[in-house]
């Protein structure tokens, strides 16, 4: 522990708190839950117990989903074992689909950003488990090589236009043809959106149980298949979409790990060139960029209908994601927090276009041929993303605009969901007093989902050869948000392929290891745009607990002051701490109350680790 670093002492002794008792818990049967599920689906060698054969380049980011959260949860505490085994499974799943043919020099051959986005999260929460582990950081070069032009074999990037030269890239390069046999394990659910495109010679039906008023196709129908594939392949394979702004993640994850200049500067320059486009096109983000740098030039001159684009599959999700998530790692790299007027301006286009039906607000999701189409209730996910990081009064607004904000906000449901996401609005209205009971509630929530998902694991007894590629993530029973919310004061990432932005992070200062120590538990409270409020507790009655606290997921806030706040004879003290890190050393039984004073985003962000 260095001799500079500023240090307090936690003096109260307490009862240990309901709040710290419960997180204790959810940790201690996540830790024993882990190793169940690895070894009901996975072989000795880490392969999953599945199919001899995966055809399509559809799948392998299904396996990584499948343990991507379990470094995240090392890095918050989870055991040692949980790390190593993570690793291990992240090779045998490598190893798996390179067998299948999806994964070449370790990274999918060729997919979307979407799909990569969620391969890639489990390997970016290496950084924050262990930067210093090869061959880590050879792979993160590797494949940041991929979309910077470092790399001759995979020659995703041209630099002259500023694009990434297909919506279907990876490490064998852009894929400007997707074959019969690409789609094969995929056209089941790609039946069930819409159709491309609206002039297609293909029978169409209504589809059903949706606000969208969208037709679909039926892609498990040859005859109609041959036809989406040719026009997926004239109009949208050549083509830069706003999805690909989602690999500035795997760049700035490069340039996390070594500080070089030049990966900074390739996201910058590559989410300014995106800004440009919307400038020109009258503030919308068009979804297609052709060949030689023109919106819509295999589109006949429509800015709409790329890949993953306004029409298609989901729509307006499809545009503000990557534009939420690359302007989020330009403010991390930069400071700068004027990134965040890239999708600011896409959300308040899409809420002015907005009409009221039978009292709710809906917004369009799409644009076809015949104009805004699909309304329905907006999201608040992304409106909340860019609240979070910005803390200014506009950003709040606008996410209070959004009708389900006002609604089921204080509701604490049962269950995870994909991204481990659905509890961001009972979170909200605990910092700001309306929630007061929202620890004890999320953490109940989140241990009977362990609970539930252990009882669907012992009672899986079907066949393995008819498993789709997702059963696994689905009985997946180690779950973070309440961890990270709860103790370090930040939302899960933006899933398909986000950044960890968090207030602050542990270490454990005897162990030198990421996470809180055995016995202790945090709490935020309160934050603002300048300070962190948060509780700690050691409910071990021997051991005392060495802790260090980090402003941020990496080390970019600058703490200035730091305030205790319940010391015995409840007097309050600030101490002028001006850097990255400061210790806390909780003998058994004690607890401590801190007000962290902080300048966000004022420093590099890093890897390296205060241990």
């Amino acid at each position: 522990m260095s001799d500079k670093r500023s240090t307090f002492l936690a003096e109260s002794i307490t009862s240990p708190p309901d709040w710290a008792i419960r997180e204790r818990h959810l940790i201690r049967t996540m830790n024993e839950a882990a190793p169940v599920f690895q070894c009901r689906y996975t072989r000795a060698d880490g392969t999953f117990v599945w199919r001899e054969d995966w055809p399509g380049m559809d799948g392998s980011d299904d396996g990584y989903e499948s343990y991507h959260n379990w470094p995240l949860f090392y890095s918050l505490g989870g055991s040692d074992k949980l790390h190593e085994e993570s690793r291990f499974l992240w090779e045998s799943v490598t190893r798996q689909f390179t067998e299948y043919g999806q994964v070449y020099r370790e990274f999918d051959a060729y997919y979307d950003w979407m799909h990569h986005g969620e391969s890639s999260i489990y390997f970016y929460y290496f950084g924050l488990a262990d930067p210093n582990r090869e061959p880590d950081r050879s792979r993160a070069l590797r494949f940041a090589g991929f979309y910077t032009g470092d790399d001759p074999d995979a020659l995703n990037w041209d630099a002259d236009k500023r694009m990434i030269r297909s919506p279907i890239n990876g490490s064998r390069g852009p894929r400007f043809e997707n074959s019969w046999d690409d789609w094969a394990t995929h056209r089941w659910i790609l039946a069930n959106y819409p159709v491309p495109f609206d002039d297609l010679d293909v029978p169409t039906t209504p589809r059903t149980g949706s606000e969208d008023t969208v037709r679909i196709a039926d892609w498990n129908d040859d005859a109609v298949f041959e036809v989406i594939l040719k026009a997926l392949n004239d109009r949208q394979m050549r083509c830069d979409v706003p999805l690909n702004l989602t690999c500035t993640s795997l760049v700035s994850h490069a340039y996390i790990l070594t500080g070089e200049d030049r990966y900074r500067r390739w996201v910058l320059d590559y989410l300014e060139a995106w800004a440009g486009r919307i400038k020109a096109n009258d503030g919308i983000c068009p979804d297609n960029v052709g060949p030689s740098g023109q919106v819509g030039e295999t589109m006949d001159g429509k800015w709409w209908g790329g890949y993953y684009g306004w029409r298609w599959p989901h729509g307006f999700m499809s545009i503000i994601e990557p534009l939420t998530i690359a302007a989020m790692n330009a403010v991390l790299l930069t400071g700068d927090l004027t990134y965040l007027d890239i999708p600011r301006g896409q959300l308040d286009r899409i809420l002015d276009l907005g009409r009221e039906e039978e009292g709710r607000l809906m917004v369009p999701y799409r644009h076809t041929d015949e104009g805004w189409t699909s309304y329905r209730p907006l999201s608040p996910h992304h409106a909340a993303q860019i609240w979070y990081l910005s803390q200014e009064e506009g950003d709040r607004e606008r996410l209070e605009r959004i009708p389900e904000t006002q609604t089921d906000w204080l509701e604490v449901k049962p269950g995870r969901g994909k991204g481990d996401d659905i509890h961001f609005g009972p979170w909200y209205c605990y910092l700001d007093g309306r929630n007061e009971d929202y620890p004890a509630k999320i953490l109940d929530q989140q241990y009977a989902e362990v609970l539930r998902r252990m009882d669907a694991i012992r009672n899986d007894h079907g066949d393995p050869e008819s498993w789709d590629v997702h059963h696994w993530q689905d009985h997946n029973p180690v779950h973070t948000e309440a961890l990270l919310q709860l103790t370090c004061g930040g939302p899960q990432i933006v899933y398909h392929g986000g950044l960890l932005h968090v207030r602050l992070r542990y270490f454990d200062g005897e162990r030198n290891r990421p996470g809180l120590p055995d016995g202790v538990a945090a709490l935020v409270t309160q934050m603002d745009a300048e300070s962190t409020t948060v509780k700690l507790a050691n409910i071990d009655t021997v051991e005392t607990r060495q802790l260090i606290l980090q402003g941020g997921a990496f080390g970019e806030h600058q703490i200035t002051t730091v305030e205790t706040i319940n010391s015995p004879d409840c007097t309050r003290r600030v101490v002028d701490v001006n850097s990255s890190c400061f210790s806390v050393e909780l003998p058994p039984g004690r607890s401590l109350g801190l007000k962290i004073g902080t300048e966000r985003f004022s420093r590099r962000p890093t890897y390296v680790q205060p241990v």
